[in-house]
């Protein structure tokens, strides 16, 4: 039963969103590390961000047991009752809100609850009706590291848009790649992805796109001083790299293939993004 109610939380969203908070936190730090609010910024954040995935399972249950990759989910399968799910929904909201604005502060709060709502209150509809959910899917999914970074700053300026813009940019062609390899589980479930509503070749042109676009806003944060030389050259390559990969797919003689390569990529970059960030900063102060 636990178990049950864990994976409502959505554990592997929580720890990708929480990794990118991680970026924004070490960005702001600049090198002078405050773990006490660190650990309260992950929590916090966490929390918030398991109550947005239980209340999306809430909405997505029927559309949930019509796709293989999702029919065995706790609401789906009926392991867990929908009354228990928005109850247990609602303590974590409450708890996260609660850790978020006693320990950081009220912008890092109000941020995660702006974060938290679009996912749920626009994504869960909108992926329904049109492929351009996955954009406003990509906004809520770029919060998380402005959380990270307004925890420290209390506030919102250059380093958090390019933060932001960032991470929307990497999540299009992450989305875009688990749309491709789960191309027949979206059709069942009649969700209008971009692959499903405008072909597999738009969609890798638009992947491709978003690479590059990813790659030199992410460059900005060295161009315009916020981030040394070390992220620069590390980031430089693997946008290189994942450009590589994005042509590929133009000559590939397996789509499912290619679009597992291209999401497990994506991870790496951002793994690697998320750790080279602070390191660099932390290097150059000399801490």
């Amino acid at each position: 039963m636990i178990k049950s109610y864990i994976q409502l939380a959505k554990p592997g969203i929580i720890f990708g969103n929480l990794i990118t908070a991680c970026a924004g936190f070490g960005l702001a730090s600049k090198g002078h590390f405050n773990f006490c609010l660190f650990i309260s910024m992950l929590v916090g954040l966490a929390l918030v961000i398991g109550a947005a995935c239980v209340f999306n399972n809430y909405l997505d249950r029927f559309i949930d047991q019509k796709m293989v990759r999702t029919k065995n989910r706790p609401l789906a399968s009926g392991a867990v009752t929908t009354t228990h799910a928005l109850i247990f929904g609602a303590i974590l909201g409450v708890l996260g809100v609660a850790v978020l604005g006693f320990f950081t502060n009220l912008l890092a709060t109000l941020l995660a609850i702006c974060g938290a709502l679009l996912y749920v209150m626009v994504y869960s509809f909108m992926k329904k009706k049109s492929h351009f959910a996955t954009e406003i899917g990509s906004i809520a999914g770029a919060i998380p590291p402005v959380v990270g970074y307004a925890a420290i700053t209390n506030q919102l300026d250059g380093a958090a848009l390019l933060l932001f813009l960032i991470l929307v940019f990497w999540q299009m062609p992450h989305f875009f790649a688990i749309a491709l390899f789960r191309l027949h589980d979206y059709k069942a479930a009649a969700i209008p992805v971009l692959p499903v509503k405008k072909g597999i070749r738009s969609t890798k042109i638009q992947m491709l796109v978003y690479v590059v676009v990813f790659t030199l806003t992410a460059m900005l944060l060295t161009l315009l001083g916020y981030a040394g030389y070390l992220f620069l050259i590390v980031i430089s390559l693997l946008g290189v790299a994942w450009l590589w990969l994005s042509f590929q797919g133009f000559s590939c003689k397996n789509d499912t293939v290619w679009a597992k390569k291209m999401f497990r990529f994506s991870l790496v970059v951002i793994m690697l993004f998320s750790i080279v960030l602070p390191l660099d900063l932390y290097l150059s102060t000399g801490q």
